[in-house]
């Protein structure tokens, strides 16, 4: 029996399923390469309807609908009505530029609870040029107007690059002035389009200094504030507590007592357009094909889901690091940087102290 054989299946805590990977939008750095029409394989409805009904014999997810642009999915209000009757508690991530009253109103009827907006520039230049298409940040704002009247809560979404590092107190600011409940921001996982945005990867020291700002933000954001594809920022929250002589209150940096940093596979998992389970959308790791094996079996057996739920599989710093067991690295970046979903996060400057020559460090 293998090491990760021995451990207890996490409760599945979040669910995205891209119900699509058609896009009305061109992305820079778009894991799914996405395209207006949609892809060969996606699931139909009734495939849909039926891997719904799976996902509420797992647990009670959050489940969110995803793409692509879930609206351009047409029978994408009937899946939501389906979540809903099984007691899922549902959210749905669209662009925005396809938001209208109408739509809007259906969204809140049929269940969402909320709803979240990628907007990657405090300004109209900066965020057309990222989403690759002019007029989507004006689009995105009339989305946003439409959600508020339709009583839906949102969030804003941004992929932190070093093309707008340095615009995040603005962004924030932005977010705040929209009404929005939370900001996540997403470090940027090269994959996909992503993969040939070198020149916006940001350093590991950047990463330092982003997620320290961020801290800092946290503790006095009058919303929730989220750091997600950086679970280096576990890490962090616990050695600024640790220095301040704080005990950590989860809930102000979004997150519970249980969380840890890369869920995948850990309380989190992705679903594609073509029912290919994987431990996140910037992992494309087969771990199950729900329309082979009912989702309730891969979610427990997946071979690699229990690799990822046993830090003594990985490799390099992770492999001995103290704080795997809260951080766990970049699953998806240790993939596609260093060639093994199972390596060290590339883009963490902690050395542990099972590998420091000066002893510990941070």
């Amino acid at each position: 029996m293998s090491r990760a054989q021995t451990d207890t299946v996490p409760e599945l805590r979040v669910l995205a399923w891209e119900v699509t990977r058609a896009c009305n939008l061109a992305c820079r750095h778009c894991r799914a390469n996405a395209q207006l029409e949609p892809f060969p394989g996606e699931l139909d409805q009734s495939e849909g309807l039926s891997l719904i009904d799976q996902i509420s014999r797992t647990g009670n997810p959050i489940l969110i609908f995803t793409g692509g642009e879930p609206l351009l999915r047409q029978d994408i209000f009937q899946l939501i009505e389906r979540a809903r009757a099984n007691g899922l508690r549902c959210a749905i991530a669209p662009n925005g530029t396809l938001l209208d009253a109408e739509n809007a109103r259906l969204l809140a009827k049929s269940g969402i609870e909320r709803a979240s907006i990628s907007i990657d520039s405090p300004d109209a230049a900066g965020h057309n040029a990222f989403r690759g298409v002019e007029g989507a940040f004006e689009a995105s704002m009339r989305g946003i107007e439409h959600l508020r009247q339709a009583g839906i809560p949102f969030q804003i979404n941004t992929t932190v690059t070093k093309l707008n590092l340095s615009s995040c107190e603005e962004i924030l600011r932005l977010a705040r002035d929209l009404g929005a409940v939370a900001w996540h921001i997403f470090l940027l996982v090269p994959t996909g389009r992503g993969s040939a945005m070198k020149e916006g990867i940001l350093s590991s020291q950047e990463y330092e200094r982003i997620l320290n700002w961020f801290y800092d933000m946290s503790k006095t954001s009058p919303i929730q504030l989220k750091a997600t594809c950086a679970p280096q920022y576990h890490r962090i929250l616990r050695q600024r507590a640790q220095k301040e002589g704080l005990a950590v209150n989860y809930a102000n940096f979004g997150m519970d007592a249980v969380s840890r940093g890369c869920l995948g596979g850990n309380g989190f998992c992705f679903i594609s357009h073509s029912g290919q389970v994987q431990p996140c959308g910037y992992l494309e790791l087969d771990c199950g094909q729900v329309r082979e094996e009912p989702f309730p079996s891969i979610w427990r057996n997946s071979k690699r889901f229990r690799e990822l739920r046993d830090p003594s599989f990985y490799s390099g710093k992770c492999g001995v690091c103290e704080y795997e067991r809260v951080c766990g690295g970049c699953r998806a970046r240790a993939q596609t940087m260093n060639g093994s979903y199972l390596a060290e996060e590339p883009l963490c400057a902690y050395q542990p102290r099972k590998v420091s020559a000066n002893g510990p460090n941070g």
